[in-house]
């Protein structure tokens, strides 16, 4: 073997190289654009978190905002709602035990203080949204625990949002949502 012919494979070894790599740069230029168009669009980033001033919520009222598509019930409960909530044992609860709260585990309880948003259980803050068929449940005080009440097929939910009594498989959901001052609330 010459030295022109090692010298001829080093050259020839550098274009298939090169040519793997420019090959594989157009590759990835030209499938971006098909993964990225997959991502949600800015209107849809922009309604993934909310901030919701509840300074005007008097005590036994409830506010009704949309988020990501979907109403949402945040009700400033009375003393006697909250008490009504805190005075159901979980064990007495036949259809679902557990709290649907995504800010807790998966296996928290269905206890009142597992489904208020503050410790006081002053605030309520639920996906409104029937778990049986996607209908919207009335509320003050409807129904037969004294909650909500899904006119549709029969649901009944108490002060706590907990399914009491119909069709629907669970209790109402809980979105996640903190406190950021007295007076507002983020939602997602």
């Amino acid at each position: 073997m010459s030295h022109a012919d090692d010298h001829a494979g080093t050259r020839r070894d550098f274009l298939y190289y090169a040519t793997a790599g420019a090959g594989a740069v157009a590759t990835g230029a030209a499938v971006w654009p098909l993964v990225n168009q997959m991502n949600p669009s800015a209107d849809v980033q922009a309604l993934s978190a909310i901030f919701v001033d509840v300074s005007g919520v008097e005590t036994g009222t409830q506010l009704t905002v949309k988020w990501r598509g979907k109403p949402v019930f945040i009700r400033r409960r009375t003393e006697d709602e909250i008490a009504d909530a805190r005075a159901v044992n979980v064990e007495d609860l036949e259809i679902d035990k557990f709290a649907q709260n995504a800010n807790l585990p998966d296996d928290a309880s269905a206890a009142d203080e597992n489904r208020a948003l503050d410790e006081a259980g002053e605030w309520l803050v639920m996906i409104g949204v029937c778990t049986h068929l996607g209908c919207v449940p009335i509320g003050n005080g409807a129904g037969d625990f004294g909650g909500w009440f899904c006119p549709c097929h029969g649901s009944h939910y108490d002060t706590s949002g907990r399914i009491r009594r119909g069709p629907a498989p669970r209790n109402l959901d809980i979105p996640v949502a903190q406190f950021t001052d007295e007076t507002t609330i983020l939602l997602g």
